[in-house]
């Protein structure tokens, strides 16, 4: 069998751009394959905006699965892109219903995924957290580390995924 990666966009984004670099997403997806044997890679955003179908496009062709946070269309004013909530529920709706993977893949650094993690741990469903960088990634993961935690920013991960300008 294979694992299943979940990506928390913005907190990929963000933690990355933050520290002055940015992840090269077809270098990033063909990495999670070969040292996580990912098969399928969720990307999660929040709502979709037109103005980044480009963005959108570049994911997919990336080889990436996109799932934006749903919304009410009677919003008004700016949506939340939060996913916190999805990733979690989509994990484990997978693992209650029995879907054939072996285990998970997180890239976050963000505290509000710690139960869950702890629980996959706890049950031996859990591969991997990937935060963006070291700086940014809850202390509530310390005790995982360095078996279930890795940093995006550890120089041989970054030198594999950086997005590099030509030149």
């Amino acid at each position: 069998m294979s694992n299943q990666a979940f990506i928390d966009g913005q907190n990929l984004y963000m933690n990355t751009k933050a520290n002055s670099w940015t992840v090269d997403l077809v270098r990033f997806r063909i990495y999670l394959k070969e040292r996580y044997d990912i098969e399928k890679a969720y990307y999660f955003l929040g709502a979709v905006d037109e103005d980044n179908q480009d963005l959108y496009e570049k994911i997919q062709t990336a080889g990436f699965i996109l799932v934006f946070r749903e919304h009410s269309q009677s919003m008004i004013g700016k949506k939340k892109g939060n996913v916190d909530t999805d990733i979690v529920f989509t994990v484990m709706s997978k693992i209650a219903d029995k879907e054939q993977f072996d285990n998970v893949v997180l890239v976050s650094g963000d505290g509000d995924y710690y139960k869950m993690v702890k629980y996959l741990i706890e049950k031996e469903r859990f591969a991997k957290l990937l935060a963006p960088n070291r700086h940014s990634t809850s202390s509530l993961y310390r005790p995982f580390t360095p078996k279930y935690v890795d940093f995006l920013d550890n120089t041989g991960v970054k030198k594999k995924i950086e997005y590099k300008k030509k030149k």
